[in-house]
């Protein structure tokens, strides 16, 4: 997923470079689902374009174990139940102010 502008500052500066590691490690495919980078997806047909997936959520733990190259698809469905999580924290610390 692209980098919110509001979270840049939690990136290392050779995010770019360490991400096109973890893309070229996995040979230019979803390690879920092998769709490969820049072809239709087998499910979707829409373009894959690989993202990087922190496994802790963490985008300052950018060791090779907490690193996965996924399609946009998988990486959606991963991040599904955390972004729910952090969404019911943001919602119930506006209430609480």
């Amino acid at each position: 997923m692209p980098i919110k502008k509001e979270n840049k500052h939690l990136y290392p500066k050779n995010w770019r470079e360490i991400r096109d590691g973890v893309i070229a490690k996995a040979n230019n495919k979803c390690e879920l689902c092998d769709a490969e980078n820049y072809k239709p997806h087998p499910v979707t047909g829409a373009k894959v374009v690989l993202t990087v997936h922190h496994c802790d959520y963490k985008p300052n733990n950018n060791k090779p174990y907490n690193l996965f190259a996924l399609c946009q698809r998988c990486h959606n469905r991963l991040d599904k139940k955390w972004r729910a999580h952090t969404r019911e924290k943001t919602k119930n610390k506006n209430k609480i102010k």
